[in-house]
């Protein structure tokens, strides 16, 4: 294939699963947009609608890691199509529910959806993109998830206040079946290249017994520990980072959302300098440990409040910047330290961190947010970086141990 040929081809496939991907992160907030209609509609507490995204996490969680063996038993493609399928049912059901166990339902119903797309998405960039091009494919991924988080909210919550918020989110199952339609057209390009005989044959003769030998490797597990930590870091800064911004600074509620925003907008943008960053090194943990540890200094910075309310939207942005810089080096840091053929499986044990942690953050920095300690809440942020920083080293120590002893 021809240099444009692969270039194209990369592009093609990069956007699409770029694509599938921020459709699942539009759908982690489609029923927290709607908390103001939701609250009054079913007489719900605030208890009762936090644990419909705790529903939603946990089953996510539990999807994800069987879902990564699905994947690499009937290919990435099929289930891609089965996880959007799932969202598009799951807006139907909730914009029809008529009672609290029905909402819940439909939160399960989107959580099954949810689950399949970190393992079948990295199976397809692995699998269809080369390798002098994935560090940025990594990193479009993690652009259009964000663009997915910050989509969701200023979407759900404009059709609810122009109509309800059962059209809202009837609006919102057209997005997962336009992209399975897209996804359909263009799966041609998504379908891994035909291994030869003997290589698939060995890949199956070694799928047996040791298809759960990965979860041996001290690797994965610290993979798993880096995902919980930094996703509860990031649930505390999705739920409360703005109400701590006001209670701190006395800042407008304004601007401490406009804080958010800039934080999610400029992780958008560190992700794309991250993928030229990561790409042709191999010390990704290095890049990880840098980037988490100018963030966390940052996040101190805020929570210490010896700064002028003005800053809180920079320093928010630049908080969200170094956390980006280091997605597509975490990515590839996991990739290292994948053995072949089990990439779906140790995606997908290592992803149900992430949705473990962010079922944990909210839940775990609320109670502080109750005590009345709002600097605490980014003190913890700052730590649980911190402490991601320790298991990114560690990943990154075993992958160079590895390679030199096969060297």
């Amino acid at each position: 294939m021809s240099q444009d040929n692969t270039l194209r081809s990369d592009a093609r496939v990069i956007g699409l699963v770029g694509l599938a991907h921020g459709t699942s992160h539009f759908y982690h907030l489609i029923l927290a947009a709607l908390f103001p209609w939701l609250k009054p509609a079913f007489g719900l507490s605030y208890a009762e609608l936090g644990l419909l995204l705790t529903a939603f996490f946990v089953v996510s969680g539990i999807g994800q890691a069987l879902a990564g063996f699905v994947v690499d038993r009937v290919g990435a493609l099929r289930v891609l199509f089965f996880g959007m399928t799932m969202l598009g049912v799951s807006a139907l059901v909730l914009s029809a529910a008529g009672s609290y166990p029905a909402l819940m339902a439909g939160a399960l119903l989107a959580g099954v959806g949810n689950s399949i797309f970190h393992p079948a998405d990295y199976t397809l960039l692995n699998q269809r993109v080369s390798r002098a091009r994935l560090s940025h494919g990594f990193s479009v991924h993690g652009i259009s998830g964000n663009i997915g988080w910050a989509a969701a909210p200023l979407f759900m919550t404009s059709v609810a206040a122009l109509s309800s918020w059962r059209t809202a989110l009837a609006c919102a199952a057209v997005l997962p079946f336009a992209v399975l339609g897209i996804l359909f057209l263009n799966r041609a390009h998504l379908r891994p290249e035909p291994r030869p005989a003997a290589a698939a044959s060995a890949a199956a003769g070694g799928e047996g017994a040791g298809t759960l030998s990965f979860l041996r490797l001290r690797a994965v597990w610290m993979c798993f520990a880096f995902f919980f930590l930094t996703a509860v870091s990031l649930g505390g800064i999705q739920a409360f980072a703005a109400i701590g911004l006001v209670q701190l600074y006395g800042i407008s509620r304004e601007l401490a959302t406009g804080s958010y925003t800039a934080y999610m907008l400029a992780s958008a943008g560190g992700m794309l300098l991250g993928g030229f960053v990561g790409a042709g090194r191999q010390d990704h943990d290095r890049t990880v440990a840098i980037a988490f540890a100018v963030a966390a200094a940052l996040a101190l910075l805020l929570g210490a409040a010896v700064v002028p309310g003005w800053l809180a939207l920079p320093l928010m942005a630049l908080v969200g910047f170094f956390s980006g810089v280091a997605g597509p080096s975490r990515d590839l840091m996991i990739r290292a330290a994948a053995p072949k053929n089990a990439t779906g499986r140790v995606y997908g044990v290592v992803y149900s961190g992430l949705d473990s942690g962010l079922s944990v953050g909210p839940a775990l920095f609320g109670l502080v947010m109750d005590a009345g300690h709002p600097g605490w809440l980014f003190a913890g942020i700052a730590l649980f970086q911190a402490l991601a920083i320790a298991t990114a080293v560690g990943v990154g120590g075993g992958v160079r141990s590895s390679r030199l002893q096969n060297a």
